[in-house]
């Protein structure tokens, strides 16, 4: 016989919706869907979480079309995954990758489920702590790109990327480091280095605008305060799933 209190919590999460993850990045996909399960018992009750499913595009094989600057194909692969998640029974999709949202307007375009936005969520936590000027660190192509400076513009907002040789850094150690599950205390310290610089240029806080970033840089001893995109999506793709 099921114990009532079981029989309440599967029906707790019955009620929620099922949440996708559209991934590329195994550090990343992983810190997502542990944050999505880490913070749903504050709404659902102790060891509870919407049902997720989660796939994950081989980095190696979208990188090329990347280097393009070819975003149609970009979605194409990942709107090849929002189908398997989708068929799975997933009722939103989230991407905790940042810069797979260039090529967001082709996604939702042919998406047959509903997405969340990486950018619209950060920006939603820079309003409510009441920051104008965020420094932003993340690959090359988020650094370059219009996915942040649009997002923040609508909300009154500043983006400033860091200057061309910390870009490079940066991006250098996302892609020799990071995405392979090296996180080198050199490299952190590093990070806090071209923080510091962006706060001298007037920065109030800083994006982690790239999947892994959050695993390497600390929020207690960054020199400006973090706004985590892998964690604000995961928070709002719950908030999503819980109808909050």
């Amino acid at each position: 016989m099921i114990s009532d209190h079981h029989t309440t919590a599967r029906a707790g999460v019955s009620s929620a919706k099922h949440i996708g993850i559209v991934a590329c990045s195994v550090e990343g996909a992983a810190l997502c869907f542990r944050e999505i399960a880490t913070y749903s018992p504050q709404f659902m009750g102790e060891h509870l979480h919407p049902q997720v499913t989660l796939s994950c595009i081989a980095m190696g094989e979208w990188m090329p079309a990347f280097d393009r600057a070819d975003y149609k194909r970009v979605a194409e692969f990942m709107l090849r995954e929002t189908a398997i998640v989708a068929k799975a029974g997933a009722e939103i999709a989230i991407c905790p990758d940042n810069s797979a949202h260039l090529a967001f307007e082709y996604v939702i375009a042919g998406s047959t489920i509903p997405w969340l936005h990486i950018a619209d969520e950060v920006g939603k936590e820079a309003v409510r702590n009441g920051f104008e000027h965020a420094a932003l660190l993340g690959t090359r192509f988020t650094m370059t790109g219009p996915l942040y400076p649009q997002a923040f513009a609508k909300l009154g907002l500043k983006v400033t990327s860091p200057p061309p040789a910390d870009q490079e850094l940066v991006d250098d150690i996302i892609f020799q480091e990071l995405v392979k599950g090296i996180f080198r205390e050199r490299s952190r310290l590093l990070y806090n280095e071209v923080i510091v610089r962006m706060k001298q240029h007037g920065c109030d806080c800083v994006i982690l605008g790239c999947t892994e970033i959050p695993l390497l840089v600390r929020r207690d001893d960054c020199p400006l305060p973090t706004l985590d995109s892998t964690r604000l999506l995961a928070h709002a793709a719950v908030r999503y799933a819980l109808g909050k």
